[in-house]
């Protein structure tokens, strides 16, 4: 018969003299009526995602005073949540000295260029082959294209022109509009087939493949001088976490040791390629990475005021 262990014998410490990891001087304060904004982010706990949320901000903040770039990489839903004026406004502030985004990104702001709207309801268009077939939008993007790669632009800054040169009734809203206006380099990363303007017969693979080659090229370069900068991944869960590891691969490759970088992932979850690509593998020769996880319309519009207020 196995006999019970006797627990008299343990040996005990004191909670007095143990460490510990948490006490009230890292907790959150109660918000009030009436706060600040500064006194709210002040009262945030000292902890986790609060602290990480902490962390990158300062980064941000304290890269911008030194001169340091800070990319932006964006998924086509950052737009759709309507996070275009933060962003344009963080350009024009000086925060961010270059963007990134995916095909289906252009598709939005072109169609918020010209008609104020944009995002279908494609279960309901689908059933009958309609998904995806609005002329406009694709005869404006390649016939952008037709003009700007042919002059030697990429593509980012093919449709960026094409807007900002347009009568698009919003074309002053539109973030690849005034990024190309104001100079600021938006590079844009095409997977041919998967966005609607795919579909269409002014597609010309040849015109985007090659606008959205040079724009990886761009893309490289901007990585290639991010040494004490920052990388900031909004919502992409493939296509920029692929293209930054490989534009990462290249700046090492020609003597860019990238070994003081923060990279940044947000996005509702966890996933596996924005977690080794962006926060893990390009930060393990010197570097910090962190995942701040939420919807991008409530943390975004945070980061950014978060920022505004260490910025002054």
């Amino acid at each position: 018969m196995t006999r019970p262990l006797d627990f008299s014998r343990l040996r005990r410490t004191s909670l007095y003299s143990r460490a510990s990891k948490v006490s009230f001087r890292g907790f959150g304060v109660p918000p009030r009526r009436g706060m600040s904004f500064a006194r709210f982010l002040d009262g945030l706990p000292d902890y986790l995602a609060a602290k990480d949320f902490r962390a990158v901000v300062s980064a941000i903040a304290r890269t911008r005073r030194r001169g340091a770039p800070v990319l932006l990489g964006i998924g086509a839903h950052f737009i759709k949540v309507g996070l275009s004026p933060l962003l344009l406004q963080g350009i024009r502030d000086g925060v961010f000295t270059a963007v990134a985004m995916n095909g289906a990104g252009v598709i939005h702001d072109v169609e918020l260029a010209l008609a104020g709207k944009t995002s279908e309801d494609v279960a309901a268009r689908l059933p009958d082959g309609s998904f995806g077939m609005a002329g406009e939008t694709a005869q404006f993007v390649h016939g952008a294209l037709a003009d700007g790669v042919p002059a030697g632009l990429g593509f980012g800054a093919a449709v960026g022109r094409a807007i900002a040169s347009s009568k698009a009734r919003y074309r002053e809203k539109s973030l690849l509009g005034e990024a190309y206006r104001l100079g600021v380099p938006v590079t844009v990363h095409v997977a041919v087939g998967a966005d609607i303007v795919h579909m269409h017969p002014e597609a010309d693979g040849a015109t985007i493949g090659e606008g959205s080659l040079r724009d990886f090229r761009t893309f490289c370069s901007l990585v290639a001088g991010l040494s004490g900068g920052v990388y900031v991944n909004v919502g992409s869960a493939v296509i920029l976490p692929e293209v930054f590891l490989k534009a990462v691969s290249v700046a090492r490759n020609l003597g860019h040791p990238l070994s003081r970088i923060t990279t940044v992932n947000m996005d509702f979850l966890r996933q596996y390629r924005p977690d080794v690509n962006v926060v893990t593998r390009p930060t393990q020769g010197g570097g910090k990475g962190y995942h701040l996880i939420g919807p991008h319309e409530i943390l975004f519009p945070l980061l950014m005021a978060a920022i505004a207020e260490q910025r002054g």
